[in-house]
């Protein structure tokens, strides 16, 4: 059902008769790593088979910000992420704003806000995952919820990577340790970070982004080879600052090399 075209939505409550029957799966989908995927081509295939529309519910903050007090530094930009969900073939996001409200809402309470605007195909999910306050959520929840409501739950097997499951953890531990090769063999690509260059060649972020230990680096800007140093502080500075005009938005990729 796709036209190649992806609609970005503003919460559950942004979701209108027309953009289904959809088919979803809820996530972070920080990084867009090897492990989403394959998740993601798992939901476009499942879509397709249901005459649904493929549909990402993620956030617009890292839940761990409310749920533990504390986000880890993200691995994609917003907009990145929202591209990279479209070349995937997902053709609609919703990404929901993720407060104490929403950490207390029951998972049948947040499928039925859905279910309330707009056909409900199915929901994907990994064995482990869960949802919804207390993790109540689980896929044998869903599933049961499913058979009374008339949607579908899939589970789909985890992805693994010579045994190990591919996590977004272990992405930032190989950043941070300035192993750019490890990181790129998990995400799939090389790592990469957007941002605005300052006129004294500082990269400001929209949001807080993994970078490695401070020192000098290697990097590709705008498809031109190049340095940054990061400071103690974790500030990155592109070296020569004078590569760019100010205020200009750059993607900076780590040489694995």
């Amino acid at each position: 059902m796709s036209d190649g075209a992806i609609e970005v939505v503003g919460g559950v409550e942004g979701l209108r008769a027309e953009h289904g029957p959809v088919f979803a799966v809820i996530g972070v989908f920080d990084g867009i790593h090897l492990g989403h995927r394959y998740l993601l081509g798992r939901l476009v295939e499942e879509a397709r088979d249901r005459g649904a529309r493929s549909c990402v519910i993620t956030f617009d903050s890292h839940p761990d910000e409310i749920l533990v007090g504390a986000a880890p530094p993200l691995l994609l930009d917003p907009a990145e992420r929202i591209r990279m969900l479209g070349e995937a073939g997902v053709e609609v996001v919703v990404v929901q704003h993720f407060d104490a409200a929403l950490r207390s809402t029951e998972y049948d309470e947040f499928i039925h806000r859905i279910t309330s605007r707009t056909p409900l195909a199915g929901i994907l999910m990994t064995p482990d995952a869960a949802f919804g306050h207390d993790r109540r959520g689980t896929p044998e929840a869903v599933r049961a919820l499913g058979e009374l409501d008339g949607f579908d739950l899939v589970v789909a097997p985890p992805f693994a990577l010579d045994g190990r499951s591919v996590r977004s953890s272990d992405i930032r531990s190989a950043i941070a340790a300035g192993d750019f090769a490890g990181a790129e063999r998990l995400l799939g690509r090389p790592y990469a970070v957007v941002g605005e260059v300052g006129a004294d060649g500082t990269v400001g972020f929209d949001m807080p982004v993994a970078v490695p230990l401070a020192g000098s680096y290697r990097v590709v800007v705008n498809d031109q080879p190049a340095a940054v140093t990061i400071g103690d502080s974790g500030v990155m500075r592109l070296v020569p600052a004078t590569a760019l005009p100010p205020d200009a938005r750059v993607t900076i990729e780590f040489d694995d090399g």
